[in-house]
């Protein structure tokens, strides 16, 4: 070959589509000599395949084991034509024809139609030599047979797909095929099972062939070959259906045991290993109690297990069951005993979590790295759209039989002509369907694999998007892709939540609209508790002409979307309901929602997971303003605040006034945290300190204005202070955490008589305007000396005479926390310069340590409150946060004299430096403040999710969910809460005994 003609070879073998141009040539070269043809005509046919470099070496290697039967094919028109299809979409088939040359030979009498259901059944028992349900023989080459002959199928199948006019519309008929095909094998294989289970063949078993014969066996289709919906190589899931048949005198027991040999046996030849590689992986764990559960069932054995024990997602897969192979009659009865129950599991209790979890399986167990090729689990794919259909056909097919279809494609032509489904949205959702599926199909058919994960690489898409004839390029078949993703999820919320607004707002809509039941029960179905509640909402939101309905009509689908997915779909919607009307005509609020879905989003999430956030928002409405700006979210520091707060008195020169925007501010602020802290934008520690300084602030700006009301002029020398303690000195405050404080003055030139007198005043006045009824705020002085029995303020020099006098063990481990907090710096650093001498001694008695260990545990004891499981109790129960606090405490009663880092109001603070002081083990110091952290987090999410402060984690469980999902646990996690907190907690009690008691 001359230089020039060589070049010219190579070129028109890149305008063929090949990549490696000089492989490519000399594999064409050796190709056409093997099989005694001519370049050219060796060559007709590679423009179309996928991928023409792949099948040309699957063509060379199959020619080096059969140089004729290849030739013979490459000189038949259409045999050609079928070869570079199918070698140039599926290295799979390529393999299987190097280990199998003889049956390349059959592409060349491979027809223009789909074989037939029936055709292909009778195939593969004639392969495996079957008559009167038995096969001709039993050992190994049986499976072999089987097996060659089904991929002998599959290529009919295969190459009719490979050369439809129309790829996306021959999905459907031939995931018929392909279904049809696995039935045919299921068949084929059970043949070679009675035979093997009848002879004892390869250890196999044996029974009397009579008894064989007389057991009946029905293997069920379920999922996606139930529905004839089938990939090329997908599991096939199954349920086996044994029995004795009508009179014969054979026990239910022997039966059974029959039928399970031929169960195995079955399985056994279509998945275990052998010669010829396994077809699919057959699944039988659908069957009830999964794998736990017997493999064969009689048909009363389920039937009755379905009546008493099955769960409501069990029903929802029976949807698709489907006699597949077996005993026809009793596969029949099975499906018509069991389809009754499946259109009853709407209205079973339990149905919306069991929805709920179907929606999660979508996604679940996906590597975070595969996410974004996911076709049929991720955001958008194949999985979204099933669901979708079979949600709507659960919730409508209660009442109407007519869209009780097992496939995908007809349940949404049943759902548009019954008008559930508008026709455009069912027209493109079944076209998208249609592409995700043709996708899958040509991925799987590349390796004969199951796979459902898009290509990584350029020269990947570029063959699927050739196989595919969805594109020309890499580019184009991944924007297609990408486009479809967005587009299943529009058209889910479209499909299922928009026709809701029909049923309560005159809207115009071409096809017919939910009736209010049917608009009930779809409610009823994604979560709401107070369907008919919800539809009010809705209603009253959406109906009219202005453009504010318009615009919440726009909204409304996709919000009553993640409301449905949020904890308390009902109270998120009512609020959201009042917000909205607050809020009126204000033109940025509904604009930011439309424009920015993370607000929507974030706004649906807060007001269905947390009744606090929900309460504060109806009366702070302009919040919602936040979301769009997440700087907003962050808290604002005390320097911030203070200046804020002394801008306030500066301009309200009365008292009320004054204490009105002060109680405002307080309120923005912690409405605030608290938006930060449910939509993850601050972690715990700040949270604490947030809440600690939002208390200080007010505390600060509420003595300023008490004290300019109170104290004259001439007395303006009295010095006051708020000395903060427990949590609060801490700044270690939670949601629902009282402001534990106490109030101290020195005369400083005012008549003593005079000085108490004022000091008295300005602590009642402070109680007295700081109270919120919206939102409390309790200053809890029963920490001072003498407890609710003494006065509750007193001088500096009363302080003094008490503590070193009177004071016992209780109070100076109060003072541990004790932290100057409003008033007079000079009087604060002298407090904490007394607070100092008593709770850091030189020496404490050993009585004083026995009298503190007493007095926690007759507090476990009597405090405890009735009827409570103590384990639940964060606060009081055992390795909760009066555990950590103690044990704490009490080193620091014991130790700070001499470890400096113990010298801190932080629990935490001084936990570690106990630790790095080797007063407590590292892992117990680990332990105890994991549990402390815990008990702190659970706590602030009660408050969050239930508007209510308390100290016991809830038992019931949407309120667990609830505290799970602030503390960004997936959805349905009550259960782990719970062993969360009990794990924890019992590890820090284990420390805290050993290093508290011991």
């Amino acid at each position: 070959m001359t230089r020039e003609s060589r070049a010219s070879g190579l070129t028109e073998l890149a305008r063929f589509g090949f990549g490696a141009l000089q492989r490519a040539d000399e594999q064409l070269s050796e190709l056409a000599g093997l099989v005694g043809l001519e370049r050219d005509e060796a060559l007709r046919g590679a423009e179309r395949a996928a991928d023409p470099d792949e099948a040309l070496d699957g063509l060379v290697k199959v020619a080096r084991r059969d140089a004729d039967i290849v030739g013979a094919v490459l000189r038949d028109a259409h045999g050609r034509t079928v070869a570079w299809r199918l070698l140039g979409a599926s290295r799979g088939f390529a393999g299987f024809y190097l280990r199998r040359p003889a049956s390349f030979g059959e592409l060349a009498r491979i027809g223009w139609r789909l074989p037939d259901g029936d055709g292909m059944r009778r195939a593969l028992l004639a392969a495996v030599g079957a008559q009167e349900g038995f096969a001709a023989t039993a050992d190994e080459s049986a499976w072999v047979a089987l097996r060659v002959a089904y991929r002998e199928q599959l290529a009919r199948i295969a190459a009719f797909d490979l050369l439809a006019p129309d790829a996306v519309e021959a999905v459907k008929p031939v995931s018929e095929a392909l279904a049809d095909a696995a039935g045919a094998a299921l068949e084929a294989s059970l043949a070679v099972a009675r035979s093997r289970v009848s002879t004892g063949a390869a250890g196999a078993g044996a029974f009397p062939r009579d008894e064989v014969e007389r057991t009946r066996l029905a293997i069920i289709g379920m999922g996606k070959a139930g529905a004839r919906e089938l990939n090329y190589v997908s599991d096939v899931d199954v349920i086996f259906v044994g029995g004795a048949a009508e009179g014969a005198e054979l026990t239910e027991s022997r039966a059974l045991d029959i039928a399970h040999r031929l169960a195995v046996q079955t399985m056994h030849g279509i998945c275990e290993m052998e010669v010829e590689p396994p077809l699919w992986e057959v699944d039988p764990n659908l069957r009830p109690e999964g794998k736990q559960g017997a493999l064969v069932r009689s048909l009363g054995s389920h039937l009755a297990y379905y009546d008493r024990w099955a769960h409501t997602w069990e029903f929802q897969a029976l949807l698709k069951a489907r006699p597949l192979a077996g005993d026809r009659e009793l596969g029949e009865a099975y499906v018509a005993g069991t389809q009754p129950l499946v259109w009853e599991s709407a209205g079973r209790e339990g149905f919306v979590d069991s929805v709920q979890r179907m929606r999660e399986r979508v996604t679940d167990n996906i590597p975070a790295a595969d996410v974004p090729y996911q076709l049929k689990l991720g955001p958008g794919g194949i999985r979204d759209v099933e669901f979708t259909v079979q949600l709507i056909q659960l919730v409508h097919g209660v009442s109407d039989a007519s869209i009780r279809r097992r496939g995908t494609l007809d349940a949404i032509d049943a759902l548009v002509a019954e008008g559930y489904v508008g026709r455009r949205d069912g027209a493109t959702f079944a076209r998208d369907y249609r592409v995700l599926r043709l996708l899958e199909h040509r991925l799987q058919l590349e390796g004969l694999s199951r796979t459902h994960l898009m290509p990584r690489s350029e020269e990947g898409l570029r063959a699927l998007a050739r196989s595919s004839g969805l594109a020309d390029t890499a580019a184009r078949v991944q924007g297609l892709w990408e486009e479809i993703k967005r587009e299943v999820r529009e058209i889910h919320v479209r499909l299922f939540y928009r026709p809701l607004l029909t049923a309560v707002a005159a809207l115009p809509e071409e096809e017919r609209s939910l009736t209010t039941d049917e608009a009930h029960a779809r409610l009823a179905a994604i979560g709401f508790h107070d369907p008919n509640g919800a539809l009010r909402h809705i209603r009253a939101l959406t109906s009219g002409l202005s453009r504010k309905a318009s615009i919440q009509r726009h909204l409304m689908p996709v919000m009553l979307l993640w409301f449905a997915d949020g904890v308390d779909p009902d109270r998120g919607l009512l609020s959201y309901r009042r917000i909205s009307e607050r809020l009126g005509d204000t033109p940025w609020f509904l604009r930011m929602l439309r424009d920015s879905s993370g607000a929507a989003e974030g706004l649906t999430k807060m007001l269905s997971g947390s009744r606090y956030i929900g309460d504060l928002m109806e009366w702070i409405p302009e919040s919602v303003a936040w979301l769009g700006a997440p700087e907003q979210l962050r808290p604002r520091s005390g320097t911030v605040l203070r200046a804020e707060a002394r801008a306030i008195q500066d301009r309200h020169a009365g008292l009320e006034d004054a204490m009105a925007a002060v109680r405002a501010l307080r309120r923005r602020e912690m409405l605030r945290t608290a938006m930060g802290a449910v939509l993850g934008a601050i972690t715990i520690e700040e949270l604490s300190l947030a809440l600690t300084t939002i208390a200080e602030v007010t505390i600060q700006a509420t003595l300023r204005a008490v004290r300019r009301e109170i104290v004259p002029p001439d007395d303006a020398s009295l010095e006051f202070a708020v000395i903060g303690m427990g949590r609060f000195g801490g700044a270690e405050l939670g949601f629902g955490s009282d402001a534990d404080v106490l109030y101290v003055y020195r005369a400083q030139g005012v008549d003593p008589t005079r000085a108490n007198e004022l000091a008295t005043r300005i602590v009642s006045e402070v109680r007295r305007v700081s109270e919120d009824l919206r939102l409390p705020l309790d200053l809890d002085a029963d920490l001072r000396p003498e407890g609710r029995s003494g006065p509750i303020v007193r001088s500096l020099d009363a302080y003094a005479e008490y503590y070193r006098r009177w004071s016992v063990s209780w109070e100076a481990q109060a003072l541990l926390r004790a932290r100057g907090i409003a008033g007079s710096a000079d009087l604060v650093d002298d407090f904490t310069a007394l607070a100092d001498e008593i709770r850091y001694p030189a020496q404490i008695d050993v009585s004083a340590l026995r009298e503190i260990k007493r007095i926690k545990a007759r507090v476990e004891k009597e405090r405890m409150p009735r009827q409570v499981d103590p384990t639940l109790h964060l606060k009081l129960g055992p390795g909760g946060l009066s555990d950590v606090e103690w044990l704490v405490q009490l080193l620091q009663l014991q130790h700070a004299h001499a470890v400096p880092g113990l010298r801190t109001t932080s629990t935490l603070g001084a936990l570690s430096a106990a630790s790095a002081a080797g007063l407590v083990p590292e892992v117990a110091a680990r332990r105890l403040a994991e549990a402390w952290r815990l008990a702190a987090r659970l706590r602030s999410a009660n408050t969050l999710y239930s508007g209510d402060t308390s100290d016991v984690l809830p038992v019931d469980r949407r309120a667990l969910d609830g505290l799970g999902r602030m503390l960004e646990y997936p959805p349905h996690s009550a259960t782990r809460v719970q062993e969360d907190w009990l794990r924890a907690s019992r590890r820090a009690r284990r420390d805290f005994e050993k290093l508290f008691y011991g």
